[in-house]
């Protein structure tokens, strides 16, 4: 889906007409320097992927570097020492949204689950997410999943219980919003085509059409961001240029209007690329040496 809007709109984000890039490079580190309500914790180093065992001390460098600008991060799995990542954010201050990875093995998403409630009744949730974009893959039925979510709230009676999707899966699955005590939505301008110009317009759209899904419950942004290198798709192009322009714009409106979003991501991850084509491995704000990008 690509969006089309006139031009007058791109007004609702900053004026970068004129600035040199080195002007934009220094607008960027002032906005991060100011601090971000939630990152996306990108934990995988190269050559590392999904069923790699994490190691406390890469968990704790990481945690080092972005522990001066976030008050929050957002993990997606309790297994394969993605469970440390919550308990570390806590010994610096840092509030945790944690996700149980769901997919299509059942003894997989047992052990998630399991280990999810365990670090909740621990103290180390602050908001537990029951799953990741399962029904936008199709890996379990929407009952399936229900049964997970109605199971952790069950278990869990004192934080907020949700399950992450893109934005408009929650105007389409009335009882999955329903069950939610929090909607938790991915808000993706990049991945629908759309101009950098217009994004900041089409992000509010994604949140606002959130917000009326879940008829008064408060919606959390989980993932936004925008790629500095690949390949485009229609209107939406990556680039350095595009990168700090869109984090910019995303920063100051999260601020201005006291919105909880979770930056995608912190680090780059090369392993990506194997989903998401040759753009996966450049969504980080720091690359995959850990230097900051820009």
């Amino acid at each position: 889906m690509s969006l089309r809007v006139e031009k007058k709109f791109a007004l609702a984000s900053i004026d970068f007409e004129g600035k040199s890039i080195e002007e934009l490079r220094s607008l960027y580190k002032d906005t991060l320097h100011q601090g971000m309500h939630g990152v996306c914790f990108s934990a995988y180093i190269d050559g590392q992927q999904p069923g790699d065992i994490l190691t406390e001390k890469q968990i704790r460098q990481r945690f080092e570097i972005i522990k001066p600008y976030t008050k929050w991060v957002r993990s997606f799995s309790c297994t394969e020492g993605n469970e440390l990542i919550p308990k570390i954010a806590k010994e610096y201050g840092i509030k945790t949204l944690v996700g149980a990875w769901l997919g299509d093995n059942k003894d997989t998403n047992e052990k998630e689950l399991e280990s999810l409630i365990n670090l909740a009744k621990q103290g180390y949730v602050d908001i537990a997410a029951v799953g990741n974009e399962v029904m936008y893959r199709g890996d379990l039925t929407e009952d399936e999943l229900l049964n997970f979510i109605y199971h952790a709230k069950k278990e869990l009676t004192n934080i907020p219980v949700g399950y992450v999707d893109a934005y408009y899966e929650f105007s389409e699955r009335q009882a999955i919003t329903d069950a939610c005590d929090v909607i938790l939505a991915n808000c993706y301008p990049f991945w629908e085509g759309c101009d950098q110009d217009y994004s900041l317009l089409y992000m509010k759209d994604m949140y606002n059409r959130a917000l009326k899904a879940g008829n008064g419950k408060k919606v959390i942004i989980t993932e936004t961001g925008w790629p500095n290198k690949g390949s485009n798709l229609e209107g939406a192009f990556p680039s350095e240029e595009n990168a700090i322009k869109y984090f910019i714009n995303a920063q100051k409106w999260s601020a201005e209007e006291d919105i909880d979003m979770f930056y995608f991501s912190s680090f780059d991850e090369s392993w990506k690329v194997g989903d998401e084509g040759d753009v996966g491995a450049f969504w980080g704000i720091w690359d995959s040496k850990e230097k900051l990008k820009f």
